[in-house]
């Protein structure tokens, strides 16, 4: 491959036009790392009215460093993958015992909840240092450029893919550069049905050329998920309703807030089925059933669970599955 001219190529392409993201703004190093730890798990789109309101909310890593635990949750909350949220808490407090941003690779790379693509492209976004990012997007593009065969699952192909982002990397612009690479991969050379015809760096392929593309990346089949169901209970009373909060030491999403289980209630008179929907944890997809009950004449909340107004717990920290039912139970009101 001719790298400067596939360099001049795709800076080309990107800075004619590209997608207008609110990160995309800003130099500030806070803002543009915020934007990457919602990018790891969410789609550029969904995470935009997260970003805007993170940022009014903790506006600079003094503010989120201050914050309660639950505050940030309830900010993050419906994003999931909640251990983001309390990284993103805990590397502030590392920013405010400095007093600033860390402004070399290694000490981005050193905050909780970094990783070595995140480092990369907020070292190179914010502070123009050389360091090649690897995320999803950019190692199919790598892998359809050069028709390689290699299992991105792997970490032997991870590495070597590395290397060759490394090696492709224009040392002069090179957060412009990474930024063009993901954005290639997210609007042209897309998982199903690339779009070929109105790639800026086509003549460089390999795929193209071999009539191939769509055999890249390759990747080992996923396991078959597990299916599970479960049933949720809204049981209301005088403008509040029963919500249990997940004990502190739980593996996942400790200290949360979500509807009871039926069997938290196994007396309760079910009055109505409000619908179902799926959810996917891991390898798991649940179907979940959303019932209105009622809690019986003469019977006590059991332990764990209590009453709370909505607004109460509009500014806690709860479950995505909970969100979706509260959401289905205020399409049926």
């Amino acid at each position: 491959m001719n790298i400067p001219a596939f360099r001049q190529a795709l800076l080309d392409w990107f800075q004619a036009g590209h997608r207008d993201l609110p990160w995309r703004l800003t130099r500030d190093p806070y803002s543009i790392w915020l934007s990457e730890i919602m990018l790891q798990q969410t789609r550029a789109a969904a995470a935009i009215p997260y970003y805007r309101r993170f940022l009014t909310l903790f506006p600079d890593a003094d503010a989120l460093a201050r914050a309660p635990e639950s505050e940030v949750l309830a900010a993050w909350s419906g994003l999931g993958y909640y251990h983001r949220a309390r990284n993103l808490r805990r590397a502030a407090q590392v920013m405010a015992e400095a007093g600033k941003f860390p402004t070399t690779h290694e000490g981005i790379r050193a905050l909780p909840g970094v990783g070595d693509y995140t480092a990369a492209a907020v070292a190179s976004i914010a502070f123009g240092l050389p360091h090649a990012v690897l995320d999803g997007n950019v190692l199919r593009v790598i892998a359809r450029l050069n028709a390689d065969g290699g299992d991105i699952g792997t970490g032997v192909t991870r590495k070597r893919f590395q290397r060759i982002a490394t090696a492709w990397l224009d040392p002069s612009h090179p957060g412009a550069f990474n930024q063009a690479m993901m954005e290639l991969g997210a609007t042209v050379c897309l998982p199903r049905n690339p779009q070929c015809l109105v790639c800026p760096v086509a003549a460089f392929c390999e795929a193209r050329q071999a009539g191939t593309q769509a055999q890249y990346p390759v990747k080992a089949a996923k396991a078959v998920p597990v299916m599970a169901t479960s049933e949720l209970l809204l049981i209301a009373r005088a403008g509040e309703i029963a919500v249990k909060q997940r004990a502190l030491t739980a593996s996942r999403l400790a200290g949360f807030w979500e509807l009871p289980e039926a069997e938290d209630f196994p007396r309760a008179p079910r009055r109505a089925e409000l619908g179902s929907f799926t959810h996917t944890i891991v390898n798991t997809r649940w179907t979940v059933h959303v019932f209105r009950a009622r809690l019986p004449r003469n019977d006590r909340l059991p332990d764990g669970v209590q009453w709370m107004t909505a607004e109460v717990l509009s500014k806690l920290p709860i479950t995505t599955v909970t969100r979706k039912a509260l959401s289905l139970s205020a399409s049926k009101d």
